[in-house]
Formats: C-alpha cells, sequence, structure tokens
C-alpha cells in the first residue's frame, strides 16, 4: 500500500470518541493554519499587545506545533485506536494547562495562550464523557447478547 492509502484507510466503524478527536484535530489544524498564516491573530481576535521584535516568527511556531497536533489528532483518531484517543485526554488535562498558564501569567501571549490552556482540557473532557459513554453502550451490548442465544433444552 503507498503512503497516501495508508494516510486515506480507517476502519471500517469508528467509534464516536474517535470521530471526536479527529474533528478535534481538525479545529487544530485550522487553528494552527491560521496562526502560521497571520500572526497578527494574537492582537486581533485575542487582544494581546502588539509585537516589538520577533514575536510574530514565534506565533508562527506555535501555529506550527498547534498544526502538527492537530495533524496528529486527525490520523489518531481516523485509526480507530482507543489508546490514542484517551493518550490525547491524559496529555491535554495536564501538560497543557501546566505549561500554557504559567506561560500566560508570565504575560506571554496572555489571551492565545488561556485560550489554549482551557479550551484543549475542555475538548479532554469532552473525550474523556465520550469514552464513558462509548462503555456504557458496550456494557449494555454485552448483557444483551447472551440473551440473543439460543437456549439449551430442558
Amino acid at each position: 500500500m503507498s503512503l497516501f492509502q495508508e494516510l486515506l484507510a480507517r476502519p471500517p466503524t469508528l467509534s464516536t470518541p474517535s470521530k471526536y478527536t479527529a474533528a478535534n484535530g481538525l479545529i487544530y489544524l485550522a487553528a494552527g493554519t491560521l496562526l502560521i498564516a497571520w500572526p497578527g491573530a494574537t492582537q486581533t481576535l485575542f487582544g494581546d499587545r502588539a509585537f516589538v521584535g520577533d514575536e510574530q516568527g514565534l506565533v508562527r511556531v506555535i501555529g506550527v506545533a498547534v498544526a502538527v497536533i492537530g495533524w496528529l489528532y486527525l490520523f489518531g483518531g481516523r485509526s480507530g485506536a482507543r489508546q490514542m484517543v484517551a493518550a490525547t485526554v491524559v496529555n491535554r488535562l495536564t501538560f497543557v494547562p501546566a505549561v500554557l498558564l504559567p506561560l500566560a501569567a508570565s504575560e506571554v501571549f496572555p489571551h492565545l495562550l488561556v485560550t489554549f490552556g482551557i479550551l484543549d482540557p475542555a475538548l479532554a473532557v469532552g473525550t474523556w464523557f465520550l469514552f464513558g459513554r462509548d462503555d456504557a453502550k458496550a456494557i449494555g451490548a454485552e448483557t444483551k447478547a447472551p440473551e440473543s442465544l439460543p437456549q439449551p433444552l430442558p
């Protein structure tokens, strides 16, 4: 199979958490692309201070990082691998706020980083919720399955 066929391949059915993670990936890809193409979005959309030095380049670096994360979430979700989806919950609830919120408090792109520092964990909680709902459905299906099997004769 070629590289592009591998990229476009996906399991016949995807769980709701996998679809949600892929959708999150599209959001991050779009946000990253916006910051790469228009670093001034930090002032226009988020109200951060004007650039005084080379901050425009740093915003583009943030954009590249966010776009790469989006790319990985998109294809991680499309793969259907529950472990990948679960891993996104852990890192978004721990590393992201632990790094971004102190940086924002020290006035490094405060509005942009607080936005990501809150939005990312909120989306992770959504993924976690969908995992729980998905598990409840699976447990319900398991308890009903034996009833549909033929019963032995007395």
